[in-house]
């Protein structure tokens, strides 16, 4: 999450508005899952992958880094479906090669706009965006805490993982397997009292329970949003033709 977090804040396309980056992710998307998987995924998928690496100049190793776990999921799910078993035993799916291959392509071209979305855009940039789309701010409040959070747990596991070293706890593989199962054990109540102490703390200051941030203001850019319509029309338009 640090290393998302830090890639959202720091990419070439951190000052670009919301709006054109939610524009071109979310309208990929919606063509990814409206039109024929082919060969509109595909297009959907290298245009967004050119988007983050050679626009935002997002790393690739962070890119295939975020994108490895789901491919691990995806590809093994989508060659299950071009074998069939029954009573003869296994044997090939009809037409299983074709759902398959369909499958993965709107998979990995839905996943790489929502990684495209993920690394160039903060999560306090998306928040404040929904709530101006009428998000209610308790929906909201409890959406930054959970993130806070989950940055306090990863805190909090780190710390104890370097204390756990610092006596000799990774010493061994039993040791090392007896000092993660004690983390386990205690991560949660260690995690929950710095929240507690964090809650404390906003009600010294005089929260009122609403968690106000300075989201980055940046001016929708005319063309640029032009660009971005031009590209989803072609896309759109050559998935219809060479479908």
């Amino acid at each position: 999450m640090q290393i998302a977090d830090r890639a959202a804040n720091l990419n070439r396309w951190r000052r670009k508005s919301l709006a054109e980056k939610a524009t071109l992710a979310l309208g990929m998307l919606l063509l990814v899952l409206v039109l024929p998987p082919l060969p509109a995924a595909p297009m959907a998928a290298a245009i967004m992958t050119l988007a983050a690496l050679a626009g935002a100049r997002v790393p690739a190793k962070i890119w295939l880094a975020f994108a490895a776990a789901p491919l691990g999921f995806l590809l093994p799910g989508a060659a299950m479906l071009t074998v069939q078993i029954d009573s003869g035993g296994v044997a090939w799916a009809p037409g299983g090669i074709t759902v398959a291959a369909g499958l993965a392509a709107r998979s990995v071209a839905g996943l790489t706009c929502l990684l495209f979305l993920m690394l160039t855009t903060p999560v306090t940039d998306l928040v404040a965006g929904m709530r101006r789309l009428g998000l209610p701010v308790e929906i909201a409040e409890i959406a930054l805490l959970t993130y806070r959070f989950l940055f306090l747990l990863a805190d909090t596991a780190m710390a104890m993982d370097a204390a756990q070293a610092a006596r000799l706890g990774h010493d061994g593989f039993k040791r090392r397997l007896r000092s993660l199962g004690v983390l386990a054990a205690n991560l949660l109540p260690r995690a929950m009292d710095r929240a507690r102490r964090l809650e404390t703390g906003l009600a010294a200051r005089g929260w009122e329970g609403e968690m106000r941030v300075l989201p980055q203001q940046s001016k929708l850019s005319v063309p640029g949003l032009i660009l971005i319509l031009a590209v989803e029309a072609a896309t759109a338009t050559i998935g219809v033709l060479f479908s």
